[in-house]
């Protein structure tokens, strides 16, 4: 079935049943006792971001490819043209309670949030899973969405605009916070996607190579967005995924050339390199010495 399209957020007022928005390109709504219009099997598409705080008992969402509920409350992040469908529901779902919080895309044309709104990685489609809050960062994102509230609800001037951004920008820049405190409170479960990165390695290597693994390629076997996995990693190890991929090749470049007879440039292209400068030079660079000193040392 071809998701609903949404355009415009006047539209979206209406499809909820609410009056005309009092900004038409940027607004918040309360979802406490809303009767949100859930078909089971339907999907839907919005023209504009769409950030909320929801708990919604009985429903179950389909966000990218991953599948999530909404029993507790949790922070969700949707960019421009991402589908939402709704998976299954219960007969009788209890009503949501939160906010929505939509921001069209031609309020932040021109503007410096507008060029960098991409760096947050939670906006991605394959990110796996919501943002948790203590009770303390869901009061603060609360005030921040009340202030955005308030501003358009008050008399709009020549500086209503810049104070609004800005204060979209801090509940952005809590949100990253947030995200990287939940990869550390909940590190257990992230460890479970290092221990199937190493596994994913390690298998990529054992196959016949053709080209060297890239971070696009672990990320989709590992079911999260390219920048969701470096971040992560970047948390919990202090490095981002391409440099995981540069240690695991050393790793199988010093097995390599310690307990074969391989030359050096049919290691380097056993390991998926096109040029044997490129391997060399890598080599050089994270261990101090090229290959050939490398082999020499077991000599």
């Amino acid at each position: 079935m071809k998701p609903h399209r949404i355009k415009t957020i006047s539209e979206y007022h209406r499809h909820l049943g609410l009056p005309k928005p009092e900004h038409p390109l940027i607004s918040v709504v309360t979802l406490d006792g809303l009767a949100l219009p859930v078909v089971h099997g339907a999907s839907v598409t919005f023209d504009f971001y769409f950030m909320g705080l929801k708990r919604m008992k009985g429903v179950t969402f389909k966000y990218g490819q991953h599948i999530r509920d909404y029993d507790e409350s949790l922070l969700f992040f949707m960019a421009p043209k991402q589908v939402l469908s709704f998976e299954k529901m219960v007969e009788m779902p209890e009503a949501p309670s939160g906010f929505l919080l939509l921001i069209h895309p031609d309020f932040l044309w021109n503007t410096t949030l507008g060029k960098n709104i991409k760096q947050y990685e939670f906006f991605d489609y394959a990110v796996n899973e919501g943002l948790f809050l203590t009770e303390k960062e869901q009061a603060k994102i609360n005030s921040l969405v009340e202030d955005i509230r308030q501003e358009y609800v008050g008399n709009i001037d020549n500086f209503s605009q810049d104070i609004m951004l800005s204060h979209v920008e801090t509940l952005l820049n809590y949100s990253q916070r947030y995200y990287h405190r939940q990869f550390l409170t909940r590190k257990k479960n992230y460890s479970q996607v290092l221990d199937r990165l190493e596994k994913l390695l390690n298998d990529y290597f054992t196959n016949d190579i053709v080209a060297l693994p890239t971070v696009a390629y672990l990320a989709e076997n590992l079911n999260v967005s390219p920048s969701y996995l470096s971040s992560m990693l970047r948390t919990l190890t202090g490095q981002n995924t391409q440099q995981h991929i540069h240690d695991k090749l050393i790793e199988k470049a010093k097995e390599k050339l310690s307990t074969t007879d391989l030359s050096v440039s049919e290691i380097a292209y056993t390991l998926g390199f096109e040029h044997l400068q490129s391997f060399s030079k890598l080599f050089k660079n994270k261990t101090n010495q090229s290959p050939l000193a490398f082999r020499a040392s077991f000599n």
